[in-house]
């Protein structure tokens, strides 16, 4: 019986360890569309990670409280691609000026694109301020 058991934990074992090995080998997972490049979106989820944008800001009502929830800025007609390159350049009162370099920037915009293409945001409760502050309804 001990036998048997052990066995059982040891291919449970050896399961989790091949799929987290297969998590980190393949590919980002992103969704295709026409909208944007694939290859620059898996290279702006990197940029994502590298600035821990998700300290501040939530994908899909998760993440930080302290910034907006960005999963459909690209295709809000009030914020889009330009208001968000001046944020990222030049800051906000909460928000501080990042020095991305022009390939980061691009990254990053595509990125944010291929989420914005993968859905809506739920936006619970909360409503943004002309600040970018986060804000109970």
């Amino acid at each position: 019986m001990k036998s048997k058991s052990t066995h059982i934990f040891l291919l449970i074992c050896a399961s989790f360890i091949i799929y987290s090995i297969s998590i980190y080998i393949k590919p980002l997972n992103i969704k295709e569309h026409n909208g944007f490049d694939k290859e620059k979106a898996s290279n702006g989820r990197i940029v994502w990670q590298n600035y821990n944008c998700q300290s501040c800001h939530q994908l899909y009502g998760l993440g930080g409280y302290l910034g907006t929830d960005l999963t459909n800025i690209m295709s809000d007609p009030k914020k889009g691609e330009i208001v968000f390159k001046s944020i990222l350049k030049y800051g906000t009162k909460q928000m501080p000026a990042f020095k991305l370099s022009e390939t980061e920037m691009i990254y990053l915009i595509e990125f944010l694109k291929s989420v914005d293409a993968s859905g809506k945001a739920d936006p619970r409760n909360f409503k943004s301020d002309n600040f970018g502050m986060i804000k109970r309804k």
